[in-house]
């Protein structure tokens, strides 16, 4: 199977660019994915990681209060 995928993969035009673009995309993702979980406001990042230890009821006020605005 992987010698069939590679035999037409080579027989594609400029087919070395698409390793560098995935990985531009995947650097890209990953640069954006810090900045938002580094500007996030504290008190949201403090319920979130309450959120696994409080019971359903607290679990779903918090949504609403906070999420839903």
């Amino acid at each position: 199977m992987f010698k069939f995928i590679k035999q037409y993969a080579e027989t594609i035009d400029r087919v070395d660019i698409y390793p560098i673009i995935s990985l531009l995309a995947f650097f890209v993702f990953f640069i954006a994915m810090l900045y938002y979980v580094k500007k996030m406001d504290k008190t949201k990042v403090n319920d979130i990681s309450r959120m696994p230890l409080e019971n359903e009821n607290e679990h779903s006020e918090l949504i609403t209060q906070n999420y839903l605005k």
